[in-house]
This record gives C-alpha cells, structure tokens and sequence, in this order.
C-alpha cells in the first residue's frame, strides 16, 4: 500500500474515533442515549475506513471480498448512527 493512501486512512480513523470519543463523552455528561449511538456508529464507521487495506494487504483476501467486509462495516456504523438520529430515544428531538 502506498504510504499516502496509509497516512490518509490513519487521518480518517483518527478523527472518527476523536469525534466517537467526542459523542461518548456527551452521552456520559447528558445521559443521553442517542449520543452513545452516534459514538458506536463512529466506532464502525472508522474501523471500516481502515479495514480493507489491513484484509487485502495484510490478511491476503480478495479486493473484492476486502472491500466487501469493509463496506459492511462502514453500512452498520451509519445505519447506527441513523438509528441514534431517528429511531431510538426522541431525546435529540427526533
């Protein structure tokens, strides 16, 4: 893997995890709910952004099988956040 594409995903992760960190700590001081839903979307969104280089370069799987895993992982993450957002407690005024 090219040492760019590297450092961006590393980036990406990072500030995914800063801004799961982030939700987390809001849903510890407020108590609420949907904040820690957001923080666990963040959590598989990030990992997600990272995981296919890691199965494909480092695993040995398929692109396609890597990619596959990958985009699943980022597709739980959102779909949790989107829960946070829309389907779980209205405590965000949802």
């Amino acid at each position: 893997m090219h040492a760019e594409l590297i450092i961006a995903k590393f980036v990406t992760m990072v500030l995914g995890f800063l801004i799961a960190y982030q939700a987390y700590r809001g849903y510890r001081r407020n108590h609420s709910q949907p904040l820690l839903y957001v923080a666990i979307g963040f959590v598989f969104v990030s990992f997600g952004a990272v995981i296919e280089g890691i199965l494909f370069d480092v695993i040995g799987l398929p692109l396609s099988d890597a990619a596959a895993i990958a985009t699943g992982i980022v597709a739980v993450g959102m779909l949790t956040i989107l829960y946070a957002l829309y389907g779980g407690s209205k405590e965000m005024g949802g």
